[in-house]
């Protein structure tokens, strides 16, 4: 049985080593992107050639396009790009931040949430107590990530919110096997 323990906790190290630099690898490619995507110069065209495929595509204010691309589960980013009418980027933001998060308020419906969030990592149902929880991992100002949690009522409208640190942060040793 120990021996079992052993390799299951060598399995779960590989695991987030791999993890890790597969989040590592996204994050250069995305700095990348980000410091080649101008305002008032990039096409939509060159942005699908530079980002791919968008999560999702909002329809913005005065015919604007609002392009989601989303790096979550694993990731701590979600970005959106404004295209505007004439075809080009209005503005390029990463939309996991405390200003976005302060602006989740109770009653709030979950759509407004998402389109402002992007995809969360995970939702939860609790069939229980009639409640979901949508959760965002992002970093703040340290190396560690934490977590944004919403959780809405059986409506989809927004309960309450939290902060805490990520539990699947292999980089804090609390979280260590």
């Amino acid at each position: 049985m120990q021996a079992f323990s052993r390799r299951f906790r060598s399995w779960q190290w590989a695991a987030a080593l791999a993890t890790v630099c597969g989040a590592l690898l996204l994050q250069g490619c995305d700095n990348e992107r980000v410091a080649t995507t101008e305002e008032d110069l990039t096409t939509e065209a060159q942005v699908y050639a530079k980002w791919g495929q968008p999560e999702n595509i909002w329809e913005g204010q005065n015919g604007e396009r609002i392009l989601e691309y989303n790096r979550q589960p694993q990731g701590t980013t979600n970005y959106q790009i404004t295209i505007g009418p004439d075809g080009k980027v209005v503005a390029l933001r990463q939309v996991l931040n405390r200003d976005n998060f302060d602006r989740v308020k109770p009653g709030m419906m979950m759509e407004e949430v998402r389109r402002m969030l992007g995809k969360p990592a995970r939702i939860v149902p609790y069939a229980l107590k009639k409640e979901t929880v949508y959760t965002w991992r992002y970093r703040e100002g340290h190396n560690r990530s934490s977590v944004f949690e919403v959780t809405f009522d059986p409506d989809l409208t927004v309960i309450r919110t939290e902060h805490r640190e990520d539990p699947e942060d292999m980089t804090n040793p609390d979280n260590k096997p």
